[in-house]
Formats: structure tokens, C-alpha cells, sequence
């Protein structure tokens, strides 16, 4: 069990979210981490997805449903909540009344003994104030996480790539140039166009470039062969 000011281990969370299939409802205590509710009792109701928020522990505190991270709560220890028992008064059995004298010459007044009247002390439970509570905003239904494409450029090659939250939809492969200035095209954004333009541009002169010193190096190895067919 994880001490109260440790929040929830990865194994107490599997186990409460097995308890929470069989159908019970764990109790947990606040940490110091949840802020002025540290040491307030609550159950856990739901257990969210972890990968969309680290606040995925959804727990009952009075009438409201939060969610809080693993950090802000641990398990309560056994018998916490239950109402503390009421001490026992014993009571002060009453002393025998003393018996007098029918008759009596020269009586002396004397003091009589004063009884001591037993007092009673009620234990009255101690309640502790209740501290106000942390502002935490009301849980939001979750949406579907957000989706990011990303179209790069790098080393002469273009790549796009894309995820979802935490989760990697497609890892960056290699577009063709055309593909990647019809992606571009799309996108309405003053000097986009204009960069993408520029380097296809210049991918365009190098290939020329290369395109012409092979053309050269071959017409010269063609002129080479011509000469060793004359020569045989």
C-alpha cells in the first residue's frame, strides 16, 4: 500500500482498476500534492485514459466526481471513515445513608461530611473542520485527442509524418516533389508557396547540372569506343 503522501504506485492503480470491474469502489486519501484537501477521504469511480491526461482518476469527494493525477490520492488505510466509538461513563453507585441516634444528650453540632458530588465528563467526539476545497474545474467530457500531419523537407528529400496525441499514426516517409508542392498548395499562407517553389527550383537547376555532366561523360566514352572499333 503506498504511504499517504506518495501517491499511487503502478500496481495499486492496476489493482484499482480490477476492483472497479468487480464492482467496488476503492477509497482513497488525499495527499498533500491535492493541495488544502490533503487527508480527506473520497472513492474512486473511474479510472480514464492515462495517455489523453494525467488527471485520469476520477474520484467521489461529497457530491462531486473530479478528476485528480495518481500523485493526489493513495489508499485509504483499513477501517478509515468509520465513526470513532463512544466512550463508556461508569456510573458512581450512591453511598448508604447513615443512621441516627433516637435520642441524644449534649449534642455537639458536629459538621457533617459534605459528599462529594460525582461529576460526569462527556466525551464528546472532536470534529475536525472540513478545509476548504481545492478549485478544481468540473470535468469536461473528453474529446478525441488532436491530430497532427507534418510535411518537411530535408537533405534533398521531402517527408510527411503524422500522430495523434501520444500515439504515432505514421512515421515520416519520403514524398515525391510534385506530391509534396500539391500538399503545400493547399495550404492559403503568404510565403509558403513561394519557399517550395524556391527549392524545387534549385533541386531542378542540380539536376540539369548532373544531367549535362553525364551527357559529357558519356559522349566521351562513346567517342572512346569509337576509336577501339576503328583501331580493331
Amino acid at each position: 500500500m503506498g504511504a499517504a503522501g506518495q501517491g499511487l504506485s503502478e500496481d495499486e492503480v492496476r489493482g484499482i482498476r480490477e476492483a472497479l470491474a468487480a464492482g467496488r469502489k476503492p477509497k482513497v486519501v488525499f495527499t498533500a500534492a491535492a493541495g488544502q484537501i490533503a487527508g480527506q477521504l473520497g472513492q474512486v469511480v473511474e479510472l480514464a485514459d492515462p495517455v489523453a491526461s494525467d488527471e485520469f482518476v476520477v474520484v467521489r469527494f461529497g457530491r462531486d466526481e473530479l478528476p485528480f493525477s495518481p500523485a493526489d490520492v493513495a489508499l485509504a488505510p483499513k477501517g478509515a471513515g468509520r465513526r470513532p466509538a463512544e466512550p463508556k461513563v461508569e456510573s458512581t453507585p450512591a453511598e448508604p445513608a447513615v443512621a441516627t441516634p433516637e435520642f441524644v444528650l449534649d449534642r455537639v453540632p458536629q459538621e457533617q461530611p459534605r459528599r462529594e458530588e460525582s461529576k460526569v465528563e462527556t466525551v464528546e467526539p472532536k470534529t475536525e473542520a472540513r478545509p476548504a476545497r481545492r478549485a478544481v474545474k468540473a470535468a469536461k467530457p473528453k474529446g478525441p485527442a488532436g491530430l497532427t500531419v507534418t510535411l518537411a523537407y530535408a537533405d534533398g528529400e521531402w517527408t510527411v509524418a503524422a500522430q495523434q496525441g501520444g500515439k504515432v499514426l505514421a512515421k515520416p516517409y519520403v514524398l515525391k516533389p510534385a506530391e509534396a508542392l500539391r500538399m503545400v498548395a493547399l495550404v492559403d499562407v503568404p510565403g509558403v508557396q513561394e519557399a517550395v517553389e524556391q527549392i524545387l527550383a534549385a533541386e531542378r537547376s542540380e539536376a540539369e547540372r548532373q544531367a549535362e555532366k553525364l551527357r559529357a561523360e558519356l559522349a566521351e566514352i562513346e567517342a572512346r569506343l569509337a576509336e577501339l572499333r576503328e583501331a580493331g
